[in-house]
């Protein structure tokens, strides 16, 4: 297994290591102490959920307040889509840039996103079926949009004429989302994930 940090501070390319003979394969594709090793701190999983888009589908670009964020562990399991990982977070570095990573079944990498960080995905086939594994569960009123075909972010979605949902489609500009407060603060988040490590440090 190979992690591969992203110019997004935060985010990581995982790489499993693939066995196979003519019976099929095996793999780990999630490794709880790996994947610590790796951030900085474990990822507590609260939930999973199963995405099914067809070919041309834009999800996103999503992500929760913070404190407590949702952090994410992203893999294709049927199909190919182009994954996304913006940074939303108001004061950082990296603000408003993303960065795009292939996950399919046939490399099958898998993609961590910390808390407050963006997420969205394009379908590059039918019934692309991603995996995610998050931190925390599912709470519509701390769950926000920021708009995937904002120009501004001017993200390169690989698909003429992207299908969004009619949340996305409705989603704020990330001016319009930093204006009504709505987005992260990047100091906030690096805080939250720190004590994330001291606490499981002081365990």
């Amino acid at each position: 297994m190979k992690f591969r940090e992203l110019s997004i501070e935060g985010a990581w390319e995982i790489t499993p290591q693939q066995h196979g003979d003519p019976r099929g394969l095996f793999m780990e594709w999630y490794r709880f102490d790996r994947l610590a090793a790796a951030v900085g701190h474990p990822l507590r999983l609260a939930q999973g959920n199963l995405s099914v888009s067809a070919r041309g589908v834009v999800r996103g670009i999503h992500f929760a307040d913070v404190p407590p964020g949702q952090a994410k562990y992203v893999t294709c399991v049927r199909g190919a889509v182009i994954d996304m990982v913006v940074d939303l977070r108001v004061g950082s570095p990296t603000f408003g840039r993303w960065e795009a990573v292939r996950l399919d079944d046939v490399d099958r990498r898998a993609v961590y996103l910390g808390e407050g960080l963006g997420h969205g995905f394009c379908a590059l086939t039918d019934d692309a079926t991603l995996s995610y594994l998050c931190s925390t569960t599912y709470n519509p009123a701390a769950e926000h949009a920021v708009h995937p075909l904002d120009p501004q972010l001017a993200i390169d979605w690989p698909v003429e004429t992207p299908l969004l949902s009619a949340r996305d489609a409705a989603a704020p500009t990330l001016a319009q989302a930093r204006e009504s407060g709505l987005l992260p603060e990047y100091e906030t988040c690096r805080a939250f994930t720190a004590g994330l490590a001291s606490s499981v440090g002081s365990a």
